[in-house]
């Protein structure tokens, strides 16, 4: 697999997916019906952050990162 996720774009999703998994992780009133799709996608982000590879932008043909 070759990388397609960009360090600005990598750091982006980090944050978001780890605010993302805080929220599912928390036990905020009237949040109950959200919090499990808040954490799957939160995960999804820190996967693909991890990996630098977003099975979405290979199927749309985008490349953010830099070419070597």
């Amino acid at each position: 697999m070759a990388k397609n996720v960009g360090g600005v774009d990598r750091l982006i999703r980090a944050v978001v997916g780890g605010g993302l998994i805080y929220y599912a992780m928390s036990n905020l009133p009237g949040a109950d019906a959200w919090m499990v799709p808040a954490g799957m996608v939160g995960f999804v982000l820190i996967l693909t952050a991890a990996f630098g590879w977003c099975p979405a932008y290979k199927l749309v043909g985008v490349k953010t990162c830099k070419v070597k």
